[in-house]
This record gives structure tokens, C-alpha cells and sequence, in this order.
């Protein structure tokens, strides 16, 4: 899980093995800023990890803790 600097929960991932699942979760909370509109995501499925997702999610979580 990572947190704000008020110590909030904003995103958290879940391990596909750990959890028996077939790809891996990136999940925000409620206390993270991705609102956009009435409908956004708040958790991501992750089946690989290269550069171009890595930036995604650093982008992600960028926003999250603002």
C-alpha cells in the first residue's frame, strides 16, 4: 500500500499468486484524487509489468496523492 502525507491508504496492490488469481490488481481508495466526472476507475489489472505500464502507474499514483 502506499499513503499520502496525512497518512491515508491511496493505492494498495494485490499479488496474483499470493491471492490465486490470474493478474494481479493496482487499487486506489476513496482517498485517492481520480475523480473525473460521475465514472472512473479505481483498480487496474496488471498481467505484465514493462516501462510503459510502469509509467502509467507512477503517473496513477502521482495524481493520487496530490
Amino acid at each position: 500500500a502506499y499513503a499520502n502525507k496525512e497518512g491515508n491508504v491511496v493505492c494498495f496492490f494485490q499479488d496474483a499468486q499470493k491471492f490465486k488469481t490470474r493478474y494481479a490488481t493496482l487499487g486506489f481508495s476513496d482517498k485517492a484524487h481520480l475523480d473525473e466526472g460521475a465514472i472512473w476507475s479505481t483498480a487496474f489489472a496488471l498481467k505484465e509489468l514493462t516501462a510503459s505500464e510502469e509509467a502509467k502507474i507512477g503517473a496513477l499514483v502521482k495524481k493520487a496523492v496530490r
